[in-house]
């Protein structure tokens, strides 16, 4: 039987990718990661893809007079692998309808916070800041509305007296590593099934 394919969207430095790619050479992930696809020529992910054997399309957003020409640009290098999954692990641009409605159902982000609370940028900050006693990380379905998909995964993290915002960020950092191969795995296994907003885990 053929195995299922990735393709995982980063902006920088990659490490949900290692995390990810680490889980497919180990054997949990029953899937391949056919290609890395960046929007930043300088992304540390691209290292880690020339490390691990994988191809990575360099897609700059800087070269295209406009968010369309880009996406359709993007589009493209996604058809030519054809991948079962969209991993966005640290990418930093919305997505725009085309590309949400072609890979509909099968496209993943990562956000640091547990939504729905914290959307946006700086979620480690924002729970900071609000004062929560509890933050963690949730892996979604993407649709058209930002960090408001169906939620596929979560992990819980305490939020200490002494936090800042890079100690935060590093903890929940841990827990992403975890989450997002335990999501992509639920992918391919066959166990996901949303249900309007819930994500359904079949046994």
């Amino acid at each position: 039987m053929k195995k299922g394919t990735f393709v995982v969207l980063a902006s920088g430095r990659g490490s949900n990718f290692q995390a990810i790619i680490d889980r497919v050479r180990d054997g949990y992930i029953d899937a391949a990661c056919t290609c890395l696809v960046t929007d930043n020529p300088d992304a540390y992910a691209i290292q880690r893809a020339e490390d691990a054997g994988i191809p990575a399309e360099i897609v700059s957003y800087k070269a295209f007079s406009d968010k369309n020409k880009y996406e359709d640009a993007l589009l493209s290098v996604l058809a030519r692998y054809n991948p079962d999954l969209v991993v966005l692990a640290g990418y930093m641009r919305l997505l725009g309808k085309k590309i949400v409605d072609s890979y509909n159902g099968r496209m993943m982000n990562i956000h640091p916070s547990l939504l729905p609370a914290f959307q946006g940028l700086h979620a480690q900050r924002q729970a900071l800041m609000y004062g929560t006693k509890i933050a963690g990380c949730t892996v979604h379905f993407v649709t058209h509305d930002m960090d408001a998909g169906p939620v596929i995964v979560q992990r819980a993290v305490r939020v200490l007296d002494d936090d800042d915002e890079e100690s935060l960020s590093e903890r929940i950092l841990i827990e992403e590593h975890y989450a997002f191969p335990e999501a992509i795995k639920l992918f391919f296994e066959k166990k996901l099934q949303v249900d309007g907003r819930r994500v359904l885990i079949l046994p």
